[in-house]
């Protein structure tokens, strides 16, 4: 069971993080949502319900995926069922660290216009232009960004071997912890 002083000190930590993802947003230019994040063919591409040969199912908590990294087969289709267990917005997002970089300010930028809270999504004002004729509407086939107690599936198929993780973009949450290592076997 949580503690309130553990609770507490998470928030915190969040707090301090996301300070740090503001000055760092505002020091560099902004990705852009279809361009950074979207999947790329050596990291695969969206999977079909009849390709895939297991389903992984992933527990999102404050500040943990669980499980904590995943090994692959190279081409291998994968239904990951996903579920937030914490307290706040999370998200599972598959990419390259460069990806997860380029997407942490793009989320920082989602939460600057409101449309993600800590513990909630504006779905209508993902939606709004968020700079450059830009919308943030996370309907991206390699992540889903779920509210607590929610939960959806990604299905994915692998691509190349090539050097993946699976993270959580929201504001402070990768840099408390919040990823997790794609193997390939």
């Amino acid at each position: 069971m949580k503690t309130i002083s553990s609770r507490l000190a998470l928030l915190s930590g969040y707090s301090l993080a996301a300070i740090m993802m503001v000055a760092s947003s505002l020091a560099s230019a902004s990705g852009s949502h279809g361009d950074e994040h979207a999947p790329k063919t050596s990291i695969g591409e969206a999977g079909q319900k009849s390709d895939v040969t297991r389903t992984i199912e992933i527990t999102m908590g404050d500040s943990y995926f669980e499980p904590e990294n995943i090994s692959i087969k190279k081409g291998e289709t994968i239904r990951f069922v996903v579920k937030n267990d914490g307290d706040f917005v999370h998200e599972f997002n598959i990419g390259t660290a460069a990806m997860h970089a380029n997407h942490q300010k793009e989320m920082m930028m989602m939460m600057e216009h409101g449309a993600l809270e800590a513990d909630k999504i504006n779905h209508k004002m993902m939606k709004m232009d968020m700079g450059d004729g830009k919308s943030m509407q996370h309907d991206d086939p390699n992540s889903v960004l779920l509210e607590p107690s929610k939960s959806a599936e990604v299905i994915w198929k692998f691509g190349e071997k090539t050097k993946l993780e699976f993270a959580c973009n929201v504001p402070g949450h990768y840099e408390s912890g919040m990823m997790g290592e794609i193997r390939f076997n």
